[in-house]
C-alpha cells in the first residue's frame, strides 16, 4: 500500500510549482492569514472542530480528544473525497501540509496516498515554509539590482509600473501586493481589506522568487508601511541605497490622474471627509475645514491642487530626501498624460535609463 512521500521544505519549494495541487489541510483561519503559493482550502477540521478538539484536550485530557478529532476528521476527508477530488485522475500528485507537518495534514495525506495518487507531505508542514520566508526576505534583496521609480503623488508611477511590466520589465508593485496605495487616503474600496502581514510577506517572497538576479527590478519609492503592511527590513534599505528614477507630470496630468483613481471620493464626498479628519493634528482645522469645503462644493481640481501643494508634495519631498540617498542623481522622465500612447512613451523612455 502506498504511504505519502515525506519532504523537506527546500525540496517542497523545489518542486511547488510542479504539483497539480498544493493542498493546506489546516482550519479557514489559519489559511485566510496565509498559505503557500496556490495552495487550496481542504480543512479537515474547520474552526469550530478545532477549537472543540482543543477544549476537550485541556479538559478530558489526550486520548478523548484525539477519539472525537479522529472522528470529524474522517468525516471530514470523506466529504473531500466525495467533494473536489471526487474528479481527480489517477496520475494527480498533489502537496498537503498542515502547521507542523503532524497529525491533520499526516490523516489525510495517508488517505489520499492509500487511494493511489502520488502524494508529498510537507516536513514540519507551514511552520517551517514561514521560517523559510522570513530568512529569505532578510537575504534576498541583496542579490537583487533594483531601480527606484520615484515622482511626487499624482505622476502616474503604478500606472507606469503596469505599463513597464506590459512591455517585459521585472516590476515589483508593493501596492499591489498590499491593496493599498499608500497614504491616508489610499484604501481601496473595491477590497476587502489588506491582507495580513504574513500574507503580505509570502506574496513578495513569491514575486522575488520568480525574478531573474541578472535584470534589474523595477519598484515604486514606497515608505516603510503601505497601509498596515510593512515592507521587510531587508528590502526597503536595498530600496532605499538604489538608483532612482524622476518621473514629472505636470500639475494638470496630476490632477487628471487623481480624479480618476480617487473616483470614490467624488461619489462620496462625506467618506473623504470622514478620511481627512485624520490630519486635523497635523495641518491644524483651518487648513482641513478648508479642504472639506472645497470638497463639499464639488470644486474638485482647486481640492485636489490644495491637497497637492499643502500636504502630499512637502510631505513626499521631504521622505524622498531622508530616505533615497541617491535622487539628487536621478534620471528624470516626463509623463505628458494618461492615455496609453502617453504611458507607452514614458515607459520606453523609462527602460532607455535602465540600459
Amino acid at each position: 500500500m502506498k504511504s505519502p512521500d515525506l519532504i523537506s521544505i527546500d525540496d517542497a519549494i523545489e518542486r511547488i510549482d510542479r504539483f497539480d495541487a498544493v493542498i493546506d489541510a489546516r482550519s479557514p483561519s489559519e489559511f485566510a492569514e496565509d498559505h503557500l503559493p496556490g495552495a487550496r482550502s481542504m480543512p479537515v477540521l474547520d474552526d469550530q472542530q478545532r477549537a472543540r478538539v482543543g477544549t476537550l484536550y485541556k479538559q478530558q485530557g489526550a486520548f478523548e480528544a484525539k477519539r472525537i478529532g479522529a472522528a470529524l476528521v474522517s468525516r471530514n476527508i470523506a466529504d473531500l473525497l466525495d467533494g473536489p477530488l471526487a474528479e481527480m485522475p489517477r496520475q494527480w500528485q498533489a502537496l498537503v501540509y498542515c502547521w507542523r507537518g503532524g497529525n491533520r495534514s499526516g490523516a489525510l495525506a495517508t488517505v489520499l496516498a492509500r487511494v493511489g495518487w502520488r502524494i508529498s507531505l510537507i516536513d514540519g508542514g507551514y511552520r517551517a515554509f514561514r521560517r523559510r520566508v522570513v530568512d529569505d526576505l532578510a537575504h534576498w534583496p541583496a542579490r537583487y539590482r533594483f531601480a527606484v521609480l520615484a515622482g511626487r503623488t499624482g505622476s502616474g508611477k503604478s500606472l507606469l509600473l503596469e505599463e513597464l511590466e506590459r512591455q517585459g520589465a521585472q516590476v515589483l508593485d508593493l501596492e499591489r501586493l498590499a491593496r493599498h496605495r499608500g497614504s491616508v487616503l489610499g484604501h481601496l474600496p473595491q477590497d476587502p481589506g489588506q491582507p495580513a502581514q504574513k500574507r503580505f510577506e509570502t506574496l513578495l517572497w513569491d514575486c522575488l522568487r520568480r525574478f531573474d538576479p541578472a535584470r534589474p527590478i523595477l519598484v515604486e519609492s514606497e515608505s516603510r508601511k503601505i497601509g498596515q503592511c510593512q515592507v521587510p527590513e531587508a528590502l526597503i534599505m536595498a530600496m532605499r541605497a538604489s538608483p532612482c528614477i524622476t518621473v514629472d507630470a505636470s500639475d494638470a496630468v496630476r490632477c487628471e490622474l487623481l480624479l480618476r483613481e480617487y473616483s470614490h471620493f467624488v461619489d462620496a464626498p462625506e467618506h473623504l471627509n470622514a478620511r481627512l479628519h485624520a490630519l486635523r493634528a497635523l495641518h491644524g482645522h483651518e487648513r482641513i475645514d478648508g479642504w472639506m469645503a472645497l470638497a463639499t462644493a464639488a470644486r474638485w481640481d482647486e481640492f485636489v491642487l490644495a491637497l497637492l501643494h499643502e500636504h502630499y508634495d512637502p510631505a513626499y519631498d521631504r521622505s524622498m530626501k531622508r530616505n533615497y540617498a541617491r535622487l539628487d542623481h536621478a534620471h528624470r522622465v516626463g509623463l505628458t498624460g494618461i492615455d496609453s500612447a502617453a504611458l507607452s512613451d514614458a515607459a520606453r523612455e523609462v527602460l532607455k535609463r535602465l540600459d
